[in-house]
């Protein structure tokens, strides 16, 4: 014996068929436009990021710091064969704008030691700034230098004590001015190893800065 399911009942369950279908129909017409999206180049990868290695494009050693460009700090690169420059069995190393990091004397080298020296006075008594001193202080030892036979190019290391003008100023630059005159040039194209001191005073009271070199040299 059958029973009949009431038309009630019977249209809820219609009513529910088609609002199934409705949601099917729409998450795949979803779906399919998702996909579609993707495959027209919606989620393409993207390019790679260009980088460089700095430490292979110098050469350099990856401990090695990052090359100062500095006018007044030496640029050292330990592992360029390059960075040697030996002359007269004198080897130096570490080559900057102004002088070398490190320079390695033999045994058995002939060595001369210069005092502390500075400016001559002018004709008018001044003493000049900062430049024409230091360009008078090497002009002196150049001469003393050649007079007993050596050269500005012997000259391994430089000291400068220096002082700030009456103003204040220490003309670090104007020193710089009048050293490059004698270093790196094309006379002398070798440089020292260097220490520049900012002090208190000195001696003579019209100096700007006081200079003292020691020169080697192998003996012939």
């Amino acid at each position: 014996m059958s029973r009949t399911i009431p038309s009630r009942t019977t249209a809820v369950i219609t009513a529910l068929l088609s609002a199934l279908n409705k949601a099917v129909i729409t998450a795949v017409v979803l779906l399919g436009i998702v996909l579609l999206i993707q495959f027209m180049g919606g989620d393409e990868a993207a390019p790679p990021v260009a980088t460089t290695d700095l430490s292979a494009a110098s050469g350099a050693d990856e401990s090695v710091a990052v090359e100062s460009t500095s006018d007044n700090v030496a640029i050292l690169d330990r592992d360029a064969d390059s960075d040697v420059v030996t002359v007269g069995g004198i080897e130096r190393r570490g080559e900057g704008r102004h002088f070398f990091t490190t320079i390695k004397v033999p045994a058995g080298a002939e060595t001369l030691y210069l005092s502390g020296s500075g400016a001559s006075p002018l004709e008018d008594g001044s003493w000049g700034d900062m430049e024409q001193q230091v360009v008078d202080t090497f002009e002196s030892f150049k001469q003393t230098l050649e007079q007993q036979g050596w050269s500005m190019g012997d000259i391994v290391q430089v000291r400068a004590f220096a002082v700030s003008d009456e103003f204040g100023y220490l003309d670090f630059e104007g020193f710089n001015r009048g050293y490059r005159k004698f270093f790196g040039t094309e006379e002398n194209p070798l440089k020292p190893v260097r220490t520049f001191v900012e002090i208190q005073g000195l001696v003579v009271p019209g100096w700007l800065v006081e200079i003292e070199i020691r020169a080697a040299r192998m003996p012939k």
